[in-house]
């Protein structure tokens, strides 16, 4: 298993345990909010780098 397929599986392991102990809602903004904070904690030239990356990957 790849390095990027485990840390997928454990985001979608810590996204159905915050479901059973918290509410929806309050567990949605967990899943969203913490990537947007480290993506927002990044230096312009990390972001630019990160989005140069995302678009490669996707075939653009």
């Amino acid at each position: 298993m790849s390095k990027n397929a485990k840390i997928a599986a454990g985001g979608v392991a810590v996204g159905l345990i915050l479901l059973i102990w918290l509410p929806w809602w309050v567990a949605f903004l967990i899943v969203v909010g913490v990537p947007a904070a480290a993506y927002l904690t990044l230096d312009p030239s990390q972001r630019r780098r990160l989005r140069r990356v995302m678009r490669k990957e996707i075939g653009r």
